[in-house]
């Protein structure tokens, strides 16, 4: 069931509470619910609860809306994994550090953002893409240093950027089925990842 106004709806941890902020946590919320092709201005002014005019106030356009959803999540989950690398010493303790990262990113505070930043992307403009593919790789980069310290060390032996992909994809995947209370831990769900990408 899809929520009827923005106070229905949980905060996500990237967007702050300001009425900009709002207006993103309200588009994430739609966009990734219903689809960003599905979702209208007007829809979404009155999810808000403002006139469809208001929102060109602090954006340009759907397009705008959808890549400043975009960027503040790349911001936010990006200073969340330079968190996780800071906080172990040995390549391996890292990589389990950023596949809890993501997981939390995918199936908590950030997810509905997250689901939109994956499955949207060629939603985007052309533009918009190039603008925030320096960020988005910027993200990547600090999987891919990770995977190649692990490389250097024998713990895995395929491509990096394959790898990478492969663990992403099964990561992003589980907005669709990982439930935090049912069966299985955030952290055992962790275990599992990094023993099937070390194995």
């Amino acid at each position: 069931m899809i929520a009827t106004s923005i106070t229905e709806i949980e905060p996500i941890a990237c967007f702050d509470d300001s009425a900009r902020g709002r207006l993103l946590l309200g588009a994430a919320y739609l966009f990734h619910k219903q689809g960003y092709a599905k979702t209208t201005v007007r829809e979404l002014a009155n999810f808000i609860g403002i006139q469809s005019g208001s929102l060109f106030h602090h954006f340009k356009s759907k397009d705008d809306i959808l890549a400043n959803v975009m960027h503040e999540t790349i911001i936010y989950n990006h200073a969340r994994l330079l968190d996780a690398i800071n906080q172990g010493n040995h390549p391996e303790q890292q990589l389990k550090n950023l596949i809890k990262a993501e997981l939390v990113s995918i199936t908590g505070d950030t997810g509905s953002a997250m689901a939109v930043l994956v499955y949207e992307w060629f939603a985007l403009s052309t533009e918009r893409q190039d603008e925030l593919l320096k960020l988005r790789n910027d993200y990547e980069n600090i999987w891919l240093n990770v995977i190649e310290e692990l490389k250097v060390l024998g713990k895995i032996q395929h491509d990096a950027f394959i790898w990478r992909r492969l663990l992403g994809g099964a990561i992003a995947w589980t907005v669709t089925w990982y439930r935090p209370d049912g069966k299985i831990s955030l952290d055992e769900l962790t275990e599992h990842v990094l023993d099937m990408a070390l194995k």
